[in-house]
């Protein structure tokens, strides 16, 4: 390896590029750059990281999420296989290493991407291996080994002998590997993993090789539990739960592994300690249970039944499960002339933050399971009912906390193409419809015995969108219990449940439709940095906040622009972006360590919209009631025109607003670019009025507000409404009191109808 060679490898080493490099090597050359990655850049230990949530020092890298890991199908016994493996990077003509040691080690079930898997680079081909034993009271036991998820396709050796290949990056999946192990000795577990992320057209939802924008930092490999299962020779494979609240039945199938159907099954289901109903039936076929008088699952009152199936309960090879379900009902109905969203045949109105489940050490893992748990308390605390689990599915376990903590879930399928700006990016790869039905089918029969999740949601926008009629056609005979999202945002044909519109950052609604329930399934992305929590220096949202009341009350005016829209349009549902901050974008409710922004009690009352808004004294009054005088031009003024010191003696005098609206007075403004200003004399002011001066537009188009020459607030194309928008801590900085100050306004035209005004107020809180 030449010096330039050894130095571009550790660049793009410490650029987390390593797989692309590694693509262009090949021959013995890629090994000895293998062996080299391996022994010198891998270890068990967490890697350093920009910030981490608190959760992350609880993890132990021999025995981490040590919780079981399908809470909806629980045995008695089993072994996890979490904790430190070997690795290596890997190539497409390898042979597999069997009884080689990989001088790499990596904790699993953490993406190596990640900080705490101990290597924190990325590559598109890896090997794992550890050996296990199987413990002596499994003898005459089947063995089933189970993963939660890798990403993306993965093949599984034991032994040296290969046991089956699989593909998708969010469904779990199991071999039974009793034939594969031998009679004594420690047992070889391989597995090969190739991740092609953006490269192969298939499902990723946010993942990137190059994060950015809304893109964020990939998963490859063993992302969930790894873990041991002794069955009986015929046992349970699987079950599916279907309430029917409205006449008292639960209809359960209890499919086996026995190549002849109909073999006895014995069903309890208690409350708590209470025995409600015993049940004898057949496996394989469709069982009706009576529960008189069921309770029912809701947000407000989680309540769930336990559940334990027993087949050949009176065998000595009887294979018990436990499991659980809630009784619920999900439908559109006719409420005051609106199609609305119907939870146990009442209306409701879902509020809740879009959630990415993207974790600072962890990626697509979360540390633990508290910390899994946490976000959806936090969600709850917020005063939220419903999350919309954005283009990830997420382990077993959160699906469990969101049925017993209660929780809607409005359930995306991942995206199978990039999304950044107004561009798709797919690197001219197509998206593999095949994988992308395959693993839809298979987001739906992994989590239908949810009660949490109502919605599922086939397609983000237009990212990869293609057939939705048939899509739609295709997940309702699938499970005809639940609501179907065609598209969240953008495109919309008709043929889902719901009209779905993204509006950013005050919340929108489309006009009715004889079918579907109106929903906003994006709105908001306020964004704000909090010093010591943000992934980087900086970082923006739709629209920035600068002090924690200014986003709060910015939030606050959104929700009641909601309200609106409910009680007068029949709005079924708002989400607000985001839970947390990710990354590059700083528009969580949260940082991205989980860091609240605003008094969380705060965001509740004004979910419950009980938050009393402030009142606003105008500083500068802005054109709304009466017009303002401005001086303005539109030609490029120069660097220095939004100075205190600026001449603008030769601008044309007009009152605002300006634009081409034509139910607003004003000055006509018709070319791309306008530039506006005024002089102004706030008065006496304290330091704690200046810090709840607030800007007041109204814009179409993007604008830009200075105070000063100073950058006070800027935002892209909005609606016509005015707003109150926080001020940067500079541009409060540079307010003079009692003194001259200009504010200088630049708008941009960005389509056929554009309109700027602008003004300061005075915020003043009320109790």
């Amino acid at each position: 390896m030449s010096r330039q060679q050894n130095q571009h490898l550790l660049k793009c080493a410490a650029d987390k590029c390593v797989g692309r490099f590694l693509r262009n090597l090949s021959g013995a050359f890629a090994l000895v750059v293998v062996l080299f990655l391996a022994h010198s850049a891998m270890a068990q230990q967490m890697k350093p990281v920009t910030i981490s949530t608190k959760w992350a020092k609880d993890v132990d890298p021999s025995n981490p999420l040590p919780e079981y890991p399908r809470p909806q199908m629980v045995r008695s016994q089993w072994l996890n296989l979490n904790g430190i493996w070997q690795v290596r990077s890997g190539a497409a003509d390898d042979a597999v290493p069997v009884g080689k040691e990989l001088r790499g080690k990596i904790v699993v079930p953490f993406p190596v991407e990640s900080a705490l898997s101990g290597v924190k680079l990325h590559f598109d081909r890896l090997w794992y291996r550890r050996t296990f034993a199987i413990p002596s009271d499994w003898a005459g036991k089947r063995v089933n080994l189970h993963f939660g998820a890798v990403d993306y396709e993965a093949e599984v050796f034991v032994n040296g002998k290969s046991v089956g290949v699989h593909r998708g990056g969010y469904d779990a999946f199991s071999f039974d590997i009793t034939s594969f192990l031998t009679p004594s000795g420690p047992q070889e577990l391989i597995v090969r993993v190739y991740d092609p992320t953006e490269f192969g057209g298939q499902p990723r939802g946010k993942q990137t090789t190059n994060p950015e924008s809304i893109m964020y930092t990939s998963t490859t490999g063993i992302w969930q539990t790894v873990w041991l299962e002794p069955v009986e020779q015929v046992s349970i494979e699987n079950l599916k739960i279907v309430p029917d609240a409205d006449h008292g039945l639960l209809h359960l199938r209890v499919n086996s592994t026995s190549a002849s159907r109909g073999l006895p099954v014995a069903v309890v289901v208690k409350n708590g300690n209470e025995v409600v109903r015993t049940f004898d039936g057949l496996s394989d076929a469709d069982l009706t249970i009576p529960l008189p008088h069921p309770k029912i699952w809701s947000p407000e009152n989680p309540f769930l039944y336990d559940l334990q199936v027993t087949l050949n309960p009176h065998s000595p090879a009887a294979d018990t499960v436990k499991s659980y379900f809630g009784m619920r009902t999900i439908e559109i109905g006719k409420v005051d002339g609106f199609n609305r969203i119907l939870l146990n045949h009442k209306p409701i109105f879902a509020m809740g933050p879009l959630d990415q489940g993207f974790w600072p050490e962890g990626i697509y893992t979360a540390p633990t399971d508290a910390a899994l748990r946490s976000d959806i308390e936090m969600t709850k605390t917020f005063g939220f009912n419903m999350i919309r689990k954005h283009v990830k599915v997420e382990p077993a376990r959160w699906y469990y906390w969101a049925d017993k903590l209660g929780v809607l879930v409005w359930q995306d399928m991942p995206s199978p193409v990039s999304y950044l700006g107004l561009q798709a990016i797919n690197h001219d790869v197509p998206v593999d419809r095949q994988e992308f039905e395959s693993e839809l089918r298979r987001m739906v029969e992994t989590h239908w015995n949810s009660p949490a999740i109502v919605i599922w949601t086939i397609f983000n926008e237009d990212q990869g969108e293609y057939d939705p009629a048939r899509l739609v056609d295709q997940v309702r005979s699938v499970d005809p219990t639940r609501l179907v999202n065609e598209a969240s945002g953008w495109k919309i044909t008709g043929a889902g449940d719901l009209n779905d519109v993204h509006s950013y950052p005050a919340p929108g609604i489309r006009p009715a439709t004889a079918t579907q329930a109106l929903v906003d399934g994006e709105f908001g992305g306020i964004g704000q940095v909090v010093p010591g929590h943000a992934w980087q220096f900086r970082g923006d949202g739709y629209i920035n906040a600068g002090t924690p009341d200014d986003m709060l009350y910015l939030y606050a005016e959104y929700l009641n622009l909601a309200k609106q829209y409910r009680d007068a349009n029949g709005l079924s549902g708002v989400i607000y972006t985001q839970l947390t901050d990710v990354e590059q974008e700083m528009n969580g409710l949260l940082t991205y360590d989980r860091i609240p922004k605003v008094d969380p009690a705060k965001i509740a009352q004004a979910n419950r919209f009980e938050l009393p808004l402030p009142k606003y004294v105008p500083v500068v009054a802005t054109s709304e009631v009466s017009p303002q005088m401005w001086r303005f031009t539109t030609e490029s003024p120069g660097k220095e025109w939004s100075l205190t010191s600026f001449d603008d003696a030769a601008w044309t005098e007009k009152p605002g607003g300006f634009g081409n609206v034509a139910d607003r007075p004003g000055t006509p403004w018709t070319t791309k670019g306008i530039w506006i200003r005024r002089h102004f004399n706030p008065g006496k002011l304290s330091a704690a009025q200046v810090e709840n001066l607030v800007a007041n537009d109204m814009h179409l188009g993007n604008i830009q507000i200075y105070i000063n020459g100073v950058l006070a607030y800027e935002q892209g194309k909005n609606g016509l409404l005015y707003e109150h928008r926080g001020l940067t801590k500079e541009a409060r900085a540079a307010i003079k009191v009692d003194s001259d100050n200009v504010l200088a306004v630049h708008g941009v035209s960005r389509d056929d109808k554009q309109w700027v005004d602008a003004g300061l107020d005075l915020r003043i809180p009320q109790d």
